[in-house]
């Protein structure tokens, strides 16, 4: 049974950092060739794709929003996925999803649909103070 644990959240000020981690069980990371990925939720508004890291090669993609402020990462040892957030703004506030099951598009990039994901964690609150 494949479990995801998010830690790491927490309320900071505009411009302040935080780093997020996300602790998978039931798989083992670097064996499974598979699209994992950071969602976030507002109150009143749907999820969204933050970031996404392919598995197998490490390759990552970013919601327009966050290019150059943040970046999802993976440990294989820890089996643990982070994302680093940097120069947060009020407007990141929301609770942060970690993911994992998504599928890579035509392209080869993992998909930002949230649908497109099969396993969830319960989220961990992230909320930025101006």
């Amino acid at each position: 049974q494949v479990e995801l644990t998010e830690s790491g959240g927490g309320s900071v000020q505009a411009g302040g950092s935080l780093r997020l981690s996300c602790a998978a069980s039931g798989y083992i990371l670097s064996s499974n060739t598979n699209c994992m990925g950071w969602f976030r939720q507002a109150p009143g508004k749907g999820r969204e794709g933050v970031a996404t890291i392919y598995s197998g090669s490490g390759d990552t993609s970013y919601a327009d929003s966050v290019k150059g402020r943040f970046t999802i990462s993976r440990d294989n040892a820890k089996n643990t996925v982070y994302l680093q957030m940097n120069s947060l703004k009020p407007e990141d506030t929301a609770m942060y999803y970690c993911a994992s099951g998504g599928f890579r598009t035509s392209s080869g990039a993992c998909t930002m649909w949230h649908f497109g994901y099969n396993y969830w964690g319960q989220g961990t609150q992230v909320t930025v103070s101006s």
